[in-house]
């Protein structure tokens, strides 16, 4: 007596395709579906039980529903030269009205009353084009990476020529100003000259004169050197930022 025909839907129907790379497990997908109205039991069988992992590899599936086997590849060494000689089969069985354990209903079931299927496994590896599309995001990624660290450092130029310009304006300002220290040391060392003639012309006492120009001789260079200091400190930091 001929075999019955596969009562379940098989999705996929065919062939069970594992996608790599196969350095890691690898999982795919089998659906079984019951439209009949009665509840069926399923086996999954492989010709290569130690390199995959099947979750659910039996059960029974009510009627009307559905149910998600998991089939896992194991990590192995590809080779693409090699074709696929493993193979699965689904095999089921209408299930009793009455049943109590699931290996006896197996081991007692008749020839005819058993239903297959059977699918083949594929290998296949990411294609060229996908590569390179990732080939590519990795490089937009990269070059958008460094157009943004180099952002940072035309911001930083920028910084450094407007403190430069603030630091020339400086510059400028003290230059003014030690000029106009020096036009008043000038002046007073004139002032000074006229007080102490003026002083010996009217026989004035000269200790007093004396102290006071000796006062104001010192008050002249304590000014310039300061000025000088200033000007010399801030032709450093130009010189130091320049080098910078």
């Amino acid at each position: 007596m001929a075999r019955q025909d596969q009562v379940l839907l098989l999705e996929p129907p065919h062939d069970l395709k594992f996608r790599g790379p196969f350095t890691d497990v690898v999982t795919t997908s089998l659906k079984l579906s019951n439209p009949s109205d009665r509840n069926v039991c399923f086996k999954v069988k492989t010709t290569a039980p130690r390199r995959y992992c099947v979750r659910p590899n039996s059960g029974v599936i009510d009627a009307g529903t559905s149910i998600k086997v998991s089939v896992m590849l194991q990590p192995f060494d590809y080779d693409p030269n090699e074709k696929s000689k493993h193979k699965f089969m689904v095999q089921s069985m209408l299930a009793p009205f009455e049943m109590t354990d699931m290996e006896c209903v197996w081991k007692e079931a008749k020839p005819e009353e058993l239903m297959d299927s059977k699918l083949r496994c594929t290998f296949e590896l990411p294609l060229e084009n996908e590569k390179m599309h990732d080939t590519d995001t990795k490089v937009s990624s990269s070059s958008l990476k460094s157009e943004s660290s180099s952002l940072p450092k035309s911001a930083s130029s920028a910084l450094d020529d407007t403190e430069l310009k603030k630091i020339m304006e400086e510059s400028r300002r003290l230059q003014n100003e030690v000029q106009r220290l020096r036009q008043e040391n000038k002046q007073m060392k004139e002032d000074d000259g006229l007080r102490m003639r003026k002083n010996t012309a009217m026989s004035a006492p000269l200790p007093s004169s004396s102290s006071s120009g000796a006062g104001l001789k010192e008050e002249g260079p304590g000014t310039r050197l300061l000025a000088l200091s200033v000007l010399f400190f801030v032709i450093g930091v130009i010189i130091g930022k320049l080098l910078l």
